[in-house]
């Protein structure tokens, strides 16, 4: 593929959810190809607000700018960065020893009081004393791309030929995480042989990233080409992740990415992506109707939760 031309498609998802049958089935087929083809789609016409963007990104810019000793009475230690903070230079990726230069915060799924999962997730943290609407505004955000995950796995199952709701039942009350992340200034932080986020493929189903501040994010096709995919305004950047991948047997590739190092030291960049996760309890397996006739299956089965532990150790979050 020639860098002339790759393409990362972008589709309407209005034109799912409101349009006639072959409407949806154009949406469907732009969807998947582009998944199929780079890895990456980009989202307009989606229901998630810009307020509740700009309010967590505001909310972003208070907590990061707090001094680091307050920041980091939000660090639950042993916990693999699950909730809370996470401290500069703390994740790599699982091939780079070096820590990438960025700090972020967890926000999972919010379960109501009982719930069988509550106990494994954990609680959230909230820095409401330092920064009031902090819960509010992310919250909003984390429950407006989690909808907007479920409808583009409706599609990709029709993609596949399997059950509309064959995927998007796997993230109910799944172990999804918004991450916000700090890019501070190199000019103040820097390891050598760092990188703002080093090569790397997501872990989990599907991530959703609304535009970040800054350029930086960049994927590698097939030919080993970078690519930059930056968010237009109102878009919405999609990438498969190693799970979905490793489920539906690589009929869709998990795309390796990387955010570069910019060009003036005192840039500073925020990005929230959202991090689509199965409950702990599903299984990685491919269906059966996906399987081509003498086909074999490239992965043995796992649990969501297994494979993830797994690629936690291989980053650096947990030991």
């Amino acid at each position: 593929m020639s860098r002339s031309a790759f393409q990362v498609e972008t589709v309407h998802l209005t034109q799912f959810e409101a349009g006639e049958a072959r409407d949806r089935a154009d949406f469907v087929r732009r969807l998947g190809d582009s998944l199929r083809d780079t890895g990456f789609v980009k989202v307009a016409g989606h229901r998630v607000e810009a307020a509740d963007i700009r309010g967590a990104y505001d909310a972003a810019r208070a907590f990061f700018a707090l001094p680091e000793g307050t920041k980091r009475r939000y660090l639950l230690e042993g916990s693999g960065g699950a909730r809370g903070f996470t401290p500069f230079g703390s994740e790599h990726a699982k091939d780079n020893p070096v820590g990438d230069l960025k700090e972020f915060w967890h926000v999972g799924q919010e379960l109501p009081s009982g719930h069988p999962l509550q106990a494994l997730y954990g609680e959230n943290l909230w820095p409401e004393a330092e920064v009031p609407g902090f819960r509010a505004h992310t919250l909003a955000l984390y429950r407006a791309l989690e909808a907007c995950a479920g409808t583009l796995l409706e599609a990709l199952a029709l993609y596949l030929g399997l059950p509309e709701r064959s995927l998007a039942d796997m993230i109910v009350d799944g172990n999804s995480i918004l991450r916000i992340i700090h890019y501070p200034a190199l000019r103040d932080r820097y390891l050598e042989g760092g990188v703002r986020s080093s090569a790397h493929e997501d872990i989990n189903l599907i991530t959703l990233l609304p535009a970040a501040t800054d350029a930086g994010l960049q994927l590698q096709d097939r030919e080993g080409n970078w690519h930059a995919v930056d968010a237009g305004a109102g878009e919405i950047v999609a990438d498969a992740g190693d799970m979905l991948s490793r489920h539906v047997n690589l009929k869709i590739p998990s795309t390796t990415h990387r955010v570069v190092n910019p060009d003036s030291p005192d840039a500073v960049r925020y990005s929230m992506p959202f991090f689509c996760h199965p409950r702990p309890d599903v299984v990685l397996d491919c269906p059966d109707q996906l399987l081509a006739p003498g086909e074999a299956r490239r992965f043995p089965p796992i649990t969501a939760h297994a494979f993830l532990l797994q690629r936690l150790r291989e980053i650096g979050l947990i030991n």
